[in-house]
């Protein structure tokens, strides 16, 4: 029982002692993981068993939160469905005029040649007072089709989201990544939306990036076609990649991937440093990485019921499944922090990208104030 769960997050909260919710894309299982101390834990060569947090700096050694005690449950049917509601954060014209003032500057770099693409980015601190476990009920049941997850350490804070990003996810050898980029707010009745040159081009950046970083690493990749998918009421352009990697290599494929060219920008120390210089605050966890990391799973070898003799024999696989943090905001006592953002091109128009960051915004908003 989802109630049940909640109960024991509470006792966690109270003790003030690390927990971790969270649900995978479609599939409607909750998942809980409960560390009982407040030590925090590193990962330092991406053979540790746990749940990873990793912020966007990746010079910043992950956070590992441990699996001292784990518990998965079916969602029940009144906790999934689809709830929307618009919501229009009050931002100050002087935080719009100087985020404008911003993007203009981030073109102004791109035309000169130093950069390729620049993903900007900002917050929005808006009153909270819901109970965070009714927060996250309500994220549930708004994006059962994203990672959604509630995330608390007390030696670094509280962090809730629901993203629709993967950066790598690996099953033995076996991974898949993805390349996401470009956005558009779903119109109503609109089926498809119709992609710009800005934002073709944007995604195509994303996949080369992604195939060049992995040539030299990987024996065996594959590149889909460009696809679009959907997240909430938000529209992107996705490629998938798949391949198989060798014994020992995670680590050097999650440094290679993070941080993407869709959350950083190109060429990537060109872009991180503006990013560094002129954002005016610290990305924290936005736009780093989350997820399970190396966890045992078993298989059984022979699937024919009726040899139950070989029945018996069994594999155990190792699993990781890690996701960008995106679509996500900060838990203070009374504020919450909405972290949104947007990749900047040559083609970049202000008033454009300044409306696709309040619209992203709308992922956490809704939530907030339904």
């Amino acid at each position: 029982m989802l109630s049940t769960i909640f109960d024991r997050t509470k006792v966690q909260l109270d003790e003030s002692l690390p927990f971790v919710l969270y649900s995978k894309p479609g599939e409607h299982i909750l998942n809980a993981m409960f560390q009982f101390d407040d030590a925090v834990h590193k990962v330092t060569d991406y053979t540790e068993n746990g749940f990873v947090f990793a912020p966007f700096m990746a010079d910043e050694a992950p956070i590992l939160l441990r699996s001292d005690e784990v518990h998965s449950i079916a969602l029940e049917d009144e906790v999934l469905g689809t709830v929307f509601k618009s919501e229009e954060a009050q931002v100050s014209a002087i935080e719009e005029e100087r985020y404008k003032t911003l993007l203009e500057k981030a073109i102004l770099e791109i035309k000169s040649g130093k950069c390729k693409k620049i993903v900007l980015s900002r917050y929005i601190s808006v009153k909270q007072t819901k109970p965070v476990l009714k927060l996250f009920g309500q994220l549930l049941k708004t994006y059962p089709n994203a990672f959604c997850y509630l995330w608390y350490h007390p030696k670094v804070g509280m962090w809730l989201g629901a993203t629709p990003e993967i950066l790598i996810k690996t099953r033995g050898l076996e991974f898949t990544t993805m390349s996401l980029a470009g956005t558009q707010t779903q119109k109503i009745g609109e089926n498809e939306p119709k992609w710009t040159v800005k934002e073709l081009d944007e995604q195509q950046l994303v996949t080369d990036y992604i195939k060049e970083v992995l040539e030299h690493k990987i024996k065996e990749v594959r590149y889909s076609e460009a696809e679009t998918v959907k997240a909430g009421h938000l529209w992107h352009l996705r490629t998938k990649i798949t391949g198989r990697f060798s014994k020992g290599q995670l680590k050097e494929l999650v440094t290679a991937l993070h941080p993407t060219p869709a959350v950083c920008g190109l060429p990537l120390n060109e872009a991180r440093s503006f990013i560094l210089e002129n954002e005016q605050y610290r990305r924290s966890y936005y736009t780093g990485f989350l997820g399970e990391l190396n966890f045992k799973t078993n298989r059984t070898r022979n699937r024919n019921q009726k040899n139950q003799e070989n029945s018996a024999y069994r594999s155990v696989t190792t699993a990781s499944e890690l996701f960008v943090n995106l679509r996500c905001m900060q838990l203070e006592k009374e504020n919450a922090l909405v972290y949104v953002g947007g990749g900047v091109t040559q083609d970049s128009d202000v008033e454009k990208e300044w409306m696709e960051t309040q619209s992203k915004a709308q992922t956490m908003l809704r939530i907030l104030f339904s």
